[in-house]
This record gives C-alpha cells, sequence and structure tokens, in this order.
C-alpha cells in the first residue's frame, strides 16, 4: 500500500465526480456565485453614479437660469425629473427620496447677477448616502465657473470674472457633515438581519431532518402554519434583541441620530424579519443538507448586500440591477430605516416602500406553506 496506485486514484477521482453530479445543488452554487459576483461587479457596481435625479423650484425663468441648469444636466450628473411648486413640495420630494437635489432660484437672480451683486442658488441634497452625492456636488463649482459664459458677453463681460458671477450654497440635508458612519451603521441593521435571519431559519428544519427528528415533527397533529409560525416567531424575538444592541451602538458609539419614531420602526422590522425568515423557511424545505441551506442562503445574500444600495449607490447602478433590487426586502427597508432615522420620516414616507415588503412577506410564506406541505406528502 505504500506505492502510489493509478487505479485507486483513479477509483477515487471517478467516485468524486460521481458524488458531484449527484449533489447538483452544491455544483451549481460552486459555478453560479463565481458567476453572479462577475455580473455584479462588472456591471451592476458603480462608485460615480450619474443621472441623478434632481427637482427645480424656480421663481426665474431668466436665459441664465436655463443656461445653469443646461450646464449641470449636460455634466451628466443631474436628471430634471420634476419642477416643484413650493419649497414645502421640495422638502417633501427630497424626504421620499424621489428627488436626490433640489436646486432653488430666487426671483431676483438675474437682476442682481446683472447688478453684479453674486445672487445666490441653493443645492440641497439628500447626503444621507454621502458616496452618492460627493462627486455630483464636486462638480457643481465648475458648471457655475463656466455655465454663463456665453451669456456674460458683449455688454456683460465685466461679469465674466474668473470667479462664478453667482453664489452655489450647498445644503447637505439630513447629514451635512457627510458622515459615512450615518449612512453605514443604519444599513447594518438591515445587512445583519438579513444573513443571520435567512441562515438561522434555514438551518433549523434541515437539522431536524438531518437528526431524525424531522419524522416526529410530521408525526404530530399540526398544521403546516402552525409549524412554520412556531419556528418563525422565537427568531423573531432574536432579531429584535439584535436590533435593540445595533441601535444602542449606533446612537452611543457612533452618534447616529435618531430623530424618527422608533415605534413605527419595530412595527416594519416585524414585516423585514418575517419576510427574511419565510425565505429561510422555503430554503429549508428545498435543501438536503445543511450545507446546502447554507449554501443557499449566500446565494439570496451576496445580491441583496450588493443591490440594496448598502454597499454602493443605488442610482449608480443600470436600470436592469435597479429592477432586481427592487424585488429585494432589503432595498425597501433600508430607505425605511435611514428615513426614519436620518430623516424623521413618518407612516406617509414609509408607506410606498413598506407595502413591497408586505407583498414580499406573502410571497414567500405562501410559497413556504406550498413547499412544506409538499413535504408532508
Amino acid at each position: 500500500m505504500t506505492a502510489f496506485s493509478v487505479a485507486r486514484f483513479w477509483a477515487v477521482l471517478v467516485k468524486e465526480f460521481v458524488q458531484m453530479r449527484r449533489d447538483r445543488l452544491t455544483f451549481a452554487m460552486m459555478v453560479g456565485v463565481p458567476v453572479m459576483q462577475l455580473l455584479l461587479f462588472g456591471y451592476a457596481i458603480n462608485a460615480d453614479p450619474k443621472a441623478l435625479p434632481t427637482a427645480v423650484l424656480s421663481a426665474d425663468n431668466s436665459p441664465f437660469t436655463r443656461s445653469f441648469l443646461a450646464a449641470a444636466e449636460n455634466s451628466g450628473y443631474f436628471r430634471f425629473v420634476r419642477e416643484a411648486a413650493s419649497e414645502a413640495e421640495a422638502a417633501a420630494l427630497l424626504a421620499r427620496g424621489d428627488v436626490q437635489f433640489v436646486i432653488s432660484v430666487p426671483p431676483d437672480f438675474s437682476r442682481r447677477l446683472v447688478r453684479g451683486e453674486k445672487p445666490a442658488l441653493l443645492v440641497e441634497a439628500d447626503a444621507t448616502d454621502p458616496a452618492a452625492t460627493s462627486n455630483a456636488l464636486a462638480a457643481l463649482s465648475q458648471i457655475a465657473r463656466t455655465s454663463l459664459s456665453a451669456d456674460l458677453d458683449g455688454p456683460l463681460g465685466h461679469l465674466h470674472p474668473s470667479e462664478p458671477a453667482f453664489e452655489l450654497r450647498i445644503h447637505r440635508r439630513y447629514n451635512p457633515e457627510g458622515i459615512t458612519q450615518h449612512n453605514i451603521v443604519p444599513g447594518l441593521m438591515g445587512t445583519i438581519l438579513t444573513m443571520t435571519m435567512v441562515i438561522m431559519t434555514s438551518l433549523a428544519m434541515t437539522r431536524e431532518r438531518e437528526r431524525g427528528t424531522m419524522e416526529n415533527l410530521l408525526a404530530m397533529p399540526v398544521l403546516p402554519v402552525e409549524v412554520m409560525l412556531g419556528k418563525i416567531i422565537p427568531f423573531i424575538l432574536v432579531g429584535y434583541v439584535q436590533v435593540v444592541v445595533i441601535l444602542l451602538a449606533a446612537r452611543y458609539l457612533f452618534g447616529v441620530p435618531m430623530t424618527g419614531s422608533l415605534t413605527l420602526l419595530s412595527l416594519v422590522l416585524v414585516v423585514f424579519i418575517a419576510a427574511n425568515l419565510s425565505i429561510g423557511f422555503t430554503f429549508s424545505t428545498v435543501a438536503a443538507n445543511q450545507l446546502q441551506a447554507m449554501q443557499m442562503s449566500f446565494f439570496f445574500f451576496l445580491p441583496s448586500m450588493l443591490l440594496s444600495g448598502f454597499m454602493f449607490p443605488y442610482r449608480g447602478m443600470p436600470d436592469w440591477a435597479q429592477a432586481l433590487g427592487e424585488i429585494l426586502p432589503l432595498t425597501h427597508f433600508l430607505r425605511i430605516v435611514r428615513g426614519i432615522l436620518l430623516k424623521g420620516n413618518g407612516w406617509a414616507e414609509v408607506w410606498p416602500e413598506l407595502w413591497p415588503l408586505l407583498a414580499f412577506m406573502l410571497a414567500a410564506m405562501l410559497m413556504a406553506l406550498a413547499r412544506y406541505r409538499r413535504t408532508l406528502d
């Protein structure tokens, strides 16, 4: 047995290929995860977002205003989607996240500019994610310097010095100092809950099957919905413990402002945690062992982390990646938790992101119940 045997080596090699062919799910994960990472990092991830939705609140429809707005849009960073009628409407657009910027032009802008008084333009930015706005705001200084070069000619040539003829006032809303922790730490609440809830639930049922206790559970006079709720509710309580720890760390270690209602946040958490637990329960009914359950959980968690806007600006991704991100519950929860903690959003601003979470939760629960009934059969 000391000499190397080609026959024994060949037998082990063939055995491994046969086992790999039988474990098709693991083989699919081995191929699928690298392909998914390649596509997401190669096509979907963009740290320099362009065409950011912008609203205009203009009381001066002069050629100077139109030239500045045209130059801003031609830069590629700004895409004008709304014309706000009032300051209240502009503030609501920023609070809901419908726009990333609001540019306000005062009524006496052109008159003061011609007089050489350097009027001010106000640019308000939703700075909850500093990475999404930093490059666009940096480009504004160059835009202000060159946007009126064609208009300030002839008799107005003396208004075309090296410095801009008007002042840009940047107001970073909700995160004026651009502190990254104010964006990352609330987002960690969603990513940690997604990872732990899906993994723990997917392993729970699979563990019973491997230990042989699944037969006892199937023999008990319980309905599938009773089994699912009995499995899910303890993990909901565990999820709340995690949330309390994260909120305490966010407040006392990182100084994250909490301007909104924690009661509203706790109600949303029930839906978000239940949605992730339902996904984990579904994975447990599909996986044959704990390794497969872990692999499926990772396959769900990776796109959730990359396409939700947690690591990279959501609006920097292409349309197809944003469409995929809209399906994931983490995308909507990140907008809700950041909106509540940083913006002080209430029910009206939360509901547009809450109903997709409810729909996902119901769909995941129905899928889990259908899979569990098939297991009973």
